[in-house]
């Protein structure tokens, strides 16, 4: 379940939350006070996105809240339980300057500093290694794990899609 390209999930619903429809969320943000700013969304599936509005974000034993505008039941809330929470890509707050969205990088071409291409970013593992990302690189049907650390990743530039890496011997067995 994905949403589509113009949506970011930044939470699953996993539970109901009390009688009156709230549901308890997972957050998929590193930052999930922002949560709060939270004043419609989008619910996936369908991966088009449900669109619907947010009537309150709180925070009980650190895990974000969500009331939802027209769900006003356990019955209701039970009902969206897996569902994802999406936002408009758009509505997404720019990083600063050497710091990505995993979404900003999938599809992204991989090469080596001679030009040589490597393969393509398939996607990200959100802080799977030892306190770094680990960006999955697609080579063909193979697919490698890539420390996202500076001794590896030389060069990412967004608007050309292209992302240089320096990987230590061994990393790739592109054979």
């Amino acid at each position: 379940m994905a949403p589509s390209p113009g949506l970011i999930a930044v939470g699953r619903i996993v539970r109901p939350q009390g009688r009156r429809g709230e549901v308890r969320l997972e957050p998929l943000t590193d930052e999930p006070s922002r949560l709060r700013e939270l004043t419609e969304c989008h619910l996936v599936p369908p991966e088009a996105g449900e669109r619907r509005r947010v009537e309150g974000v709180w925070f009980q034993d650190a895990a974000p809240v969500l009331k939802l505008g027209d769900v006003d039941t356990l019955d209701e809330a039970e009902a969206l339980v897996g569902r994802l929470v999406a936002i408009p890509r758009g509505a997404v707050r720019p990083l600063p300057p050497g710091r990505f969205y995993p979404f900003e990088l999938a599809g992204c071409a991989v090469r080596a500093p001679d030009g040589t291409v490597l393969g393509e970013v398939a996607g990200v593992l959100a802080g799977e290694g030892e306190g770094h990302d680990l960006w999955v690189l697609r080579a063909g049907t193979r697919e490698h794990l890539v420390p996202a650390v500076g001794a590896i990743v030389e060069h990412v530039d967004l608007a050309s899609r292209s992302v240089v890496i320096r990987p230590p011997d061994g990393l790739l067995d592109l054979e």
